[in-house]
């Protein structure tokens, strides 16, 4: 908490440190007296019940913090994670959608024949959203958590807050604020009655809540459905489709890092791979000495 670390980072790593409390538990091992070899059986238990690399790598980074925490504060001498190698991690590319497929998706309404008034505006809200997530390269907790004054439509520019609770300025398009501005003014009050259009989100329910990222999350896996895509989509693959169309229109590396909220360029690197990809792809095609 001290270093600003996202809700959903210090959550994940309270449940990474119960599931490990529990472990020690049944194993008659504590804080205080578990050695290097301990937190081995511990990774490798994860690895059997069928976790992931990046999750196992996860539950070593929270124990990690566990024990600086616990030397720092004098509880014990040691560090027994230091040292402590994880599970290699293999390059995943992310997969971004063609720019073909996004025009395919944002011509499917968000809901279809959305013909009541209720119905109308929370289409015309998730049109909104995925022009926006689109648009702007956003995570789904920074689009969720949008609020009014977080978006000027005259200027095109979103305010988002990212991971650490950063702050960022973040261009947008004309086709996302156009569909902003159309669902501000002919949906977000329709969606919304009473005194719940003072809380302020961009984009709540119908209870003037934000929009939790699950629900989010099904939304856009059944409008790529009604699309016809073939990979189940996801609001990071917009997010991906982002950064991957702006490299391969041209954009420097380090603008996509800034409009993506890395705070390392080292993250925002993969997507070089992906295009890469794609030059080869277009290379073999069109070139008569391939």
């Amino acid at each position: 908490m001290e270093q600003g670390l996202a809700e959903n980072t210090l959550a994940a790593y309270a449940r990474d440190l119960d599931r490990f409390a529990r472990w020690a538990e049944a194993q008659d091992c504590d804080l205080v007296s578990c050695r290097r070899a301990d937190l081995q059986r511990f990774l490798l238990s994860l690895h059997e019940a069928g976790l992931g690399p990046a999750t196992v790598a996860r539950h070593l980074v929270s124990l990690r913090r566990l024990f600086r925490f616990l030397v720092l504060d004098r509880i014990r001498p040691d560090d027994p994670s230091e040292g402590l190698e994880g599970p290699r991690l293999g390059l995943r590319l992310p997969k971004a959608l063609s720019a073909a497929e996004v025009e395919r998706l944002l011509a499917v309404p968000a809901e279809p024949a959305a013909t009541q008034p209720a119905a109308r505006a929370r289409q015309l809200r998730d049109i909104a959203m995925v022009q926006v997530l689109y648009a702007s390269g956003l995570r789904v907790s920074e689009l969720v958590a949008l609020r009014l004054e977080d978006v000027d439509l005259e200027m095109g520019l979103l305010r988002c807050r990212g991971k650490g609770d950063k702050q960022r300025l973040v261009p947008l398009g004309r086709s996302a604020a156009a569909a902003v501005r159309e669902y501000l003014q002919q949906g977000r009050r329709r969606l919304l009655s009473g005194g719940r259009l003072e809380r302020g989100w961009l984009f709540p329910t119908a209870r003037g809540r934000p929009m939790s990222r699950q629900a989010f999350w099904k939304k856009i896996a059944a409008w790529g459905r009604r699309a016809g895509l073939r990979a189940r989509l996801s609001p990071h693959g917009l997010r991906h489709s982002f950064a991957t169309h702006l490299l391969e229109g041209g954009a420097d590396l380090r603008s996509v890092q800034v409009m993506l909220g890395h705070a390392d360029i080292a993250t925002t690197q993969i997507y070089t791979h992906v295009v890469m990809d794609r030059l080869r792809h277009v290379y073999k095609q069109h070139h008569p000495r391939a």
